[in-house]
């Protein structure tokens, strides 16, 4: 039976929470609640270890980095996306919509080819009555960024990853960086590449950024159109290489490419708001939950082929067995 070990008191509405998937020296779950601080919570001694000010409004999305251990991301109603190290004072970085260039390309990994990606939107089909649409590749040509990386003080060497800094500006020393803001409204959703390169955010402004990390500056990667929920935090999804990306939109999931902004398809299904959703890796499916109280289960549609096949193995075991037993 299930029961509770540990009960933190958390001074208003809690938006989300998140742990490091990484780390190896601390135990810590970050906190985001309606109060405009972040709290870390440490579940090897049952209390508050970290109590992160800056956000002038609530926290409503939180992500470990996938880099580091000790760097932790937040996303607050004020549109502000913060980057904090957790062992020293202050956020060392706020991400501004307005600093761009242009974002790099990879290719597509060798593990996750790009017809694996095209044959799982192809194929996807649900555990319940649900249907794929797929949706045609728009024309629009993509937004050309000036290709240069801006600083916004001559005085701050940034490094997210944790490492050492020739000299680190804290943001209240300038009050035009501090006030920075990555969406126009909420931010909904945080979600880092596994590489620790890249960051997607979600705003309630319905639009989805992709931000280089090391730079801080916007990609400029153009998602197609979308509607995402204005007042409740989402969950996004991605694949292992980062490739495809999912996000709840209202009552549906749109699958787009991480890299280019193209929307690949729609997975319709639920019947209200759709809030959170998880690729699992090794059994390649996509779980998306809802306020329909429904959780559906995503996965590619077994080739007709390999059915034909799985029944000829039967059929010929069974002929065995009536050949060993037969009189």
């Amino acid at each position: 039976m299930i029961q509770v070990v540990m009960d933190f008191k958390m001074p208003g509405k809690v938006y989300g929470t998140a742990m490091s998937s990484i780390a190896t020296a601390h135990m810590l779950i970050a906190t985001g609640s309606a109060d405009v601080q972040v709290r870390l919570c440490d579940i090897a001694s049952g209390a508050f270890t970290h109590t992160l000010s800056g956000h002038r409004d609530g926290v409503m999305s939180l992500e470990w980095s996938t880099s580091s251990e000790w760097i932790l991301m937040t996303g607050g109603c004020d549109g502000a996306i913060r980057f904090w190290d957790i062992r020293r004072a202050g956020c060392f970085c706020v991400l501004d919509q307005s600093r761009s260039q242009l974002g790099r390309r990879p290719p597509f990994s060798q593990g996750t080819p790009k017809r694996v990606l095209e044959d799982f939107i192809a194929s996807t089909v649900s555990t319940g009555k649900s249907s794929f649409e797929k949706t045609p590749v728009s024309q629009k040509r993509m937004p050309v960024g000036n290709g240069k990386k801006q600083l916004t003080t001559s005085r701050k060497n940034q490094n997210v990853s944790g490492g050492p800094s020739t000299q680190r500006l804290h943001p209240g020393m300038s009050s035009s960086h501090n006030r920075a803001t990555a969406h126009y409204g909420a931010v909904t959703g945080l979600r880092a590449t596994s590489d620790g390169m890249y960051l997607l955010s979600s705003g309630s402004d319905s639009r989805l950024r992709l931000w280089d990390i090391e730079s801080g500056c916007n990609t400029l990667v153009n998602f197609e159109a979308m509607r995402l929920q204005t007042s409740k935090a989402i969950q996004l999804a991605a694949f292992q290489d980062s490739s495809l990306v999912f996000v709840p939109s209202m009552a549906s999931v749109k699958a787009y490419d991480m890299w280019s902004g193209t929307n690949l398809g729609t997975f319709r299904g639920h019947y209200e708001l759709v809030n959170c959703c998880y690729f699992n890796l090794q059994d390649q499916e996509l779980y998306t939950g809802s306020n329909d109280r429904q959780i559906l289960v995503w996965s590619p549609s077994i080739p007709a082929v390999t059915v034909m096949e799985e029944d000829d193995k039967k059929g010929q075991t069974l002929s065995t067995d009536r050949d060993n037993w037969s009189d």
